[in-house]
Formats: C-alpha cells, structure tokens, sequence
C-alpha cells in the first residue's frame, strides 16, 4: 500500500487520534499525517471529511474518510488483515473487548476531561475521585481479559489496550497535577505492571507524548472550555 493511499488528520494532543497510530503501527502500514490545530482552526480537508463531528481522528484510505476512532481501528483490523490481529478472533472475547471499550470512552472518560477543564479544586478532586472509582471494574476486567497474560488482547496489544492505553498520557498528566497516583500498587496493581508494558510496546513507545509538554497544553484547556461556554450561552 502506497503511503499517499493512507492519509490521517490528527492532534499530537489526542489519545483518540492515538488508537489510530498505535493500530497503524501494528499492521505496519506507513501514512501521511496531517496535524489539525483544533483549538483554532479546523482545515477545509477535515471539515469535508468528517462533516458530522468536525473532529480528530480522520483516516482517509484511498480517498475514503473513516471517522471515529474505535471504528477506525477496527476497520484498519480488517483492511490488513494479513499483520497481527487487533481484535480477538472468538466472538464473545471481540464482544467483551467491545463492551469495556465503551465503557472507557461513555464512563471513565469524562471525568478525566472534566479534570482538564474544571477551574475549582472542588470540581477537580470529584473528577479525581470518579476516575479512582472507574479504575476499579476495569482492574477486574484485566484478569478477566488477559487470562494471565501481558496484555488485555492475550500475549499482545488488542483492541482494548489500545482503546484505554491512549489515554496514559493524560492520566499522567492528571497524576503529577494533582499528586495523586491513579495507578498504583495498592487498587490497581495489575493495571499499573499493564501501564508500564503497554508504554515500552515497540507500537508506543514513541506515540506517548512527553508529560511536561502535555501538561503545558492542558494549561490552557480551562480557559478554552470557559470561552466555548461564553460563546455557546450567546448563540442561544
């Protein structure tokens, strides 16, 4: 597959546009990257591409758009099919995968984007302590989903690695700023071991950006969301 077939619209910043390199990386398959400013402006290519949401991550295959990430990993799953499988091969296991997948991005994701955005202490140690709370059946799945092994998708990173792992970045993020360890020993013991390979994977390594210059970013994310909202109560 030629390079210019494959063509993603991303932000260095987004865990989502992270499942997509980390999926690419697995099946080997090289790409053009387009770095989308989302916070100013969205490009005239991302626009037409993903009408809808007007959001990153895009894939665009042979001038085809795919939107949405976790359906953007799976349709990579199945495109080059012939690098190691993303998703597992036993339908109740894809099933699972899927499920806690969801669960991810519908319940444990948004208090950690509440974190971000919260200018209050008191909004923030909530948001700290609903995420605590997620962690917890999500430490469960992983002895359940492993089956002993390294990763949730067995001896390698599956589907539901790469669906929570995109966010270890910003958990870390969210840890120094807050001096709390979300992972630790303690209530997440296997997830924390789980952490530490999934970030040294050869498919990661180099996708997980430097905390410091993340944290940096998320300085102005309060600021932002205080805008979006002066701006969304004047157009109502």
């Amino acid at each position: 597959m030629a390079k210019s077939d494959v063509k993603l619209l991303g932000a260095w910043t987004s865990p989502f546009v992270m499942r997509t390199k980390i999926a690419l990386n697995i099946k080997s398959v090289d790409y053009e990257y387009q770095e989308e400013n989302w916070l100013v402006s969205k490009s005239e290519l991302l626009l037409k591409s993903n009408p809808i949401h007007k959001k990153v991550p895009v894939l665009i295959h042979a001038d085809k758009p795919i939107c949405e990430s976790l359906i953007i990993v799976q349709y990579i799953d199945e495109v080059w099919s012939s690098g190691p499988s993303i998703l597992p091969s036993d339908p109740y296991d894809r099933a699972t995968s899927r499920f806690w997948s969801a669960y991810i991005d519908d319940k444990w994701f948004p208090p950690m984007i509440a974190f971000l955005f919260a200018q209050e202490e008191d909004a923030k140690k909530a948001a700290i302590a609903q995420m605590e709370e997620g962690l917890v059946p999500l430490e469960e799945a992983f002895g359940k989903c492993s089956k002993g092994k390294a990763f949730f998708g067995g001896d390698r990173i599956g589907f539901l690695d790469i669906a929570f792992g995109c966010f270890l970045g910003w958990l870390r993020v969210i840890e120094k700023a807050s001096g709390i360890e979300l992972l630790n020993e303690t209530k997440t013991p296997s997830l924390l071991k789980w952490a530490e390979r999934f970030s040294s994977d050869t498919a990661v390594k180099k996708l997980i950006p430097e905390t410091d210059k993340l944290a940096e970013f998320g300085k102005a994310l309060p600021e932002f969301g205080k805008a979006l909202q002066a701006k969304m109560r004047a157009n109502n």
